[in-house]
């Protein structure tokens, strides 16, 4: 017997997170009833993780669907929701749910004009687009924006997924998005450049080095935040400070590459905030910040 308050999903973009949020409502009993898919690559993902789903028009999938599903790129969005309201394609009473981290539901005004329902679901989360995507989920949180009487329908449809849902108010949306792209999205960067420097001076593995200081460094921030601080920035160890930042000038050659640029941002950003916290005093914050900027010292003879 099917369980009570099941809907006809239709799933608008099958890239990385539209393909495993889709699977993961299919697996809650939510019925699949089409999925769009473009590329080669997310076709293949649409076979792998909705077998059976026909692959539709993306009109055709509105049109058979209780709850819409648009996991598309952030600045397709508003265009897509407008083409479709003109289309007259919303239906009253339907749900339509984005996973843009960036807006909230203002952006589907179009639909709410039609009496449909927005909401606003995004995971996160980074995806893989594999079936693994749905075991992570079980540790994931999705920030949901949604009117007052809507909100209970999309923590439900969160919970169903088997996450966690945290309201998020539309106003502070871009600010909840940017906080994950910063943390998310700069660790890749700043894991790549580690990494590329442990190969240049000749470390075969350095995976294998990083990994265990990350995790470690990961755990103990998100347990103990900035009390989990450590290093010469927070020590206030200048002279360390001084002598990275020159082998990064010299190593980037000048003045203009990424990983130094990176690490003067992040070690101004440190030092600001232990001097905020009483770590550093402000005779320190400022050798510090003239450390960062100093020129390499001249070979001897020259």
């Amino acid at each position: 017997m099917a369980r009570p308050g099941r809907l006809g999903v239709g799933v608008i973009g099958a890239g990385k997170v539209g393909a495993v949020l889709g699977a993961a409502l299919r697996a809650a009993e939510h019925a699949v009833v089409g999925v769009s898919a473009v590329s080669e690559a997310s076709r293949e993902r649409a076979e792998s993780l909705l077998p059976g789903v026909p692959i539709l028009e993306i009109q055709e999938i509105v049109e058979r669907s209780e709850l819409v599903l648009l996991a598309v790129p952030d600045d397709s969005l508003g265009e897509l929701v407008a083409g479709l309201a003109k289309l007259g394609a919303w239906q009253p009473g339907q749900l339509v749910a984005h996973t843009s981290g960036r807006f909230g539901v203002g952006i589907l005004q179009p639909v709410r004009a039609a009496g449909a329902i927005p909401l606003a679901l995004h995971p996160a989360m980074t995806f893989t687009g594999m079936s693994l995507d749905l075991t992570r989920l079980m540790d994931c949180t999705f920030g949901v924006t949604a009117d007052a009487a809507m909100l209970p329908i999309a923590q439900a449809l969160v919970v169903e997924m088997g996450a966690e849902p945290v309201a998020i108010a539309e106003a502070d949306r871009t600010l909840y998005h940017a906080s994950l792209a910063h943390s998310s999205n700069h660790m890749v960067t700043l894991v790549a450049q580690a990494s590329q420097l442990l190969r240049e001076i000749g470390v075969e593995s350095p995976e294998s080095m990083l990994g265990p200081l990350l995790r470690a460094t990961l755990e103990n921030a998100l347990a103990s935040g900035e009390s989990a601080l450590t290093g010469p920035v927070a020590r206030g160890d200048v002279g360390t400070v001084s002598a990275h930042a020159q082998a990064l000038k010299e190593y980037d050659g000048g003045a203009g590459g990424d990983v130094l640029a990176a690490y003067q941002a992040m070690a101004r950003a440190t030092a600001r905030r232990a001097g905020n916290r009483g770590l550093l005093r402000p005779e320190q914050l400022k050798d510090i910040s003239a450390a960062l900027d100093s020129e390499p010292a001249a070979p001897e003879g020259k």
